[in-house]
Parts: C-alpha cells; structure tokens; sequence
C-alpha cells in the first residue's frame, strides 16, 4: 500500500464525513444545546450511537489482529488526568462560543460560513501554539505534569487484565459494556428510529472503524525500508490514527505557510480535514444550500475568535475534540478519552445554562 493510496482514502472518508455531517445535521455542540434548551435527546443518541458503533467495530478490529489499539496515542501508561480535565472543559466552553467542535467548524466551512473560516483559522494557530509554541511550554511543565502512571496501561481492558481476566474476555466485557449499553439507550425511544438519525451515528462510527482499519492495518509497516523501524504512512503521530479535528487544522496551516519545504508533507489527518471541508461543499451544492454567511456585529467575532482559541488550547490539551477523543479515543476504551468526553459535556452545557440565564435576565 503506497502513501498516496492512504491519503486518497483518508480524504474520501473525511468527504463522506463532511456529507454525512451536513445531511444529518450530525453536531456535538447541537446535541448538548438541544438537551439544555429543549430537552431533545435525539442527535444526543445519534452522537451515541456514532461512539457504540465505533467501540464494537474497533474491538472487532482488534480481536481479529487487524490493528493494534495499543498503537494509538489514546492507550498509554500515563494518565494526564488534568490536562484531560482542563482541556476537555475549555473545549467545551469554546465550542459552545464558537457555535461549533472543530469538526463542526470544517463543515460549516465547506457550506460557505465565514465565521468558521475565522474559527479555523484561530484554532489552527492556537492550536500550533499549544503544541510548539509558547503555549506548549505552560501545557508541558504545568499541566501534563499532573499524571498518574498505570503500568499496564490506562484503557480499560488493561485495569480488567489487571484484576485477573483474560486479554480477549476483557476487551469484549469493556466493549459490551459500554457499546451494548449505549446502543441500548439509543434504541430506547421509538421516535429516535429516523433515517438522519440512523445513518448519522450509525455512518459516523463505521467512518472511525474506516479510520482505523485505512491507518492502522493497510498503512502499517512493519519494518519502514528507510528507517527499519515499525511505522504508519502519513500519520503526524508516529502512530495509527482515525478521526480528529484538532491538531489536524493545525498541521494544514503548518503545510500551507511552508509548503516549499519538502519535509513537510500531505498527513491523513491533513488530507481527511480537507475531505470534510469538500465534502460538505458537494452536498450543499448539490441541495443548493450554500450560502455566505459572516459576522453579525463586533461581539459576534469577538465570540468567534475566543471559541477558536479555546477549542485550539483544549484540544491539543485533552488530546482530542468531540470527535477525537469523544469517538475516536473512547472507541480504544482508554480511561483519559472518557475523562475528556465527560469534561467536554460538562463545559458545554454550564456555558450554554449560564448563556440562557444572561438571555432570560436581559429579558
């Protein structure tokens, strides 16, 4: 398998993503506010049915021997509990101000929403910054710091290796349990069986099984001719990767500013953030619901440029958005993906109560 195969895959699952996301309404940010505001749970259960689909799919993956989730950046011996707690709920708050995760922000993107450029952008930058930057520096000394060291491993199925079950047997109970239970939920409420809502969770979750199948098993090496070292094509990390919208926006700005030196190269995140942008543009085009749409006054950017900003920080801190670490890594049932999942509820739905609050005093 060539490099070029991977990236051309990595796009087309990030253009089906970007379709899906646009026909089915499928938006993290959307689901929380739709609990807050109206007590609807119906793309809450999509967005639910995304993660079981993911977690079952990739412990199937893993038991067949056709990836390793121990190869992803999600399952570590160390627990960077506060930089996923802190993280996840300044990922929250931004997106919320930013009226979007960063994956919501790609498609809205595509669909002709200059606010999100700008949120793009900011969170591209800021993002960078966390990772390299000045912001990196206070992130490493100061937050990763905060860690607790599990020598079998952070995931789930390692803590139950860890108390005595078999390998398999602890996979599939963690994956049963968490999976099943969720799909369970899901499938709870009749009016929940809609064609949007099946194909969006359903979809979704089989995009991130895609994800990991294209980087983990087709783009694997076992032994890379040049380095003689095991590698996966394309990836930034170093590792097998599936879906994220974080650092990937900022790895598009880094290609895009030094695009004449040849070390920097197309990645599968790059080229999967670019599939959810066209993507999205080919279904609004196609239902003729592109429209330009910019800001509505200064507050509005200002708005916009704190969500950015926000999500670039957080994200980079927790490891991931709703997407990387709400689907992506919990499918690895990974202890640290959980913690930033339910930090990033936490700090969603607080900004939007304290929003709707400030709504009905002004009232």
């Amino acid at each position: 398998m060539t490099t070029s195969t991977i990236l051309l895959l990595a796009f087309g699952l990030g253009f089906g993503f970007g379709a899906l996301s646009q026909k089915t309404h499928f938006c993290t940010m959307g689901a929380v506010a739709d609990i807050i505001n109206m007590e609807d749970w119906s793309r809450m259960r999509t967005w639910m049915l995304a993660i079981a689909v993911a977690v079952l799919g990739s412990a199937a993956l893993h038991s067949a021997g056709l990836i390793d989730l121990n190869k992803s950046i999600y399952r570590s011996e160390n627990l960077t509990w506060l930089s996923h707690l802190v993280g996840g709920l300044l990922f929250g708050i931004g997106m919320v101000l930013a009226s979007g995760c960063g994956a919501r922000t790609l498609t809205r993107v595509g669909a002709g929403n200059l606010k999100s450029l700008v949120v793009f952008l900011t969170l591209g930058v800021t993002a960078y910054m966390t990772m390299r930057g000045v912001l990196g520096v206070f992130r490493v000394n100061t937050l990763d710091k905060v860690a607790a060291t599990l020598p079998g491993g952070q995931d789930l199925p390692a803590l139950l290796t860890g108390a005595g079950l078999a390998p398999s047997m602890a996979l599939w109970i963690a994956a049963l349990v968490i999976g099943g239970g969720l799909l369970a939920f899901c499938f709870a409420r009749r009016d929940f069986l809609t064609l949007d809502n099946l194909l969006g969770g359903i979809a979704v979750g089989a995009i991130v099984v895609g994800g990991w199948y294209v980087s983990g098993h087709l783009g694997y090496l076992a032994e890379d001719p040049d380095t003689l070292q095991e590698a996966f094509l394309a990836t930034n990390s170093g590792r097998m990767e599936s879906l994220t919208f974080v650092a990937p926006q900022a790895y598009t700005l880094e290609l895009l500013m030094l695009w004449s030196d040849t070390s920097r190269k197309l990645s599968f995140g790059i080229a999967l953030a670019l599939g959810v942008i066209a993507g999205s543009t080919a279904w609004a085009l196609v239902t003729r619901s592109f429209r330009w749409e910019g800001f509505r006054d200064v507050d509005d950017l200002v708005r916009h440029l704190l969500g950015g900003a926000l999500m670039g920080f957080g994200g980079v801190t927790a490891m991931g958005c709703t997407i990387g670490q709400g689907i992506t890594g919990v499918s690895t049932l990974a202890l640290g993906s959980l913690i930033t999942l339910v930090a990033i509820i936490a700090g969603a739905a607080a900004t939007l109560k304290y929003e709707y609050w400030k709504l009905m005093r002004e009232d």
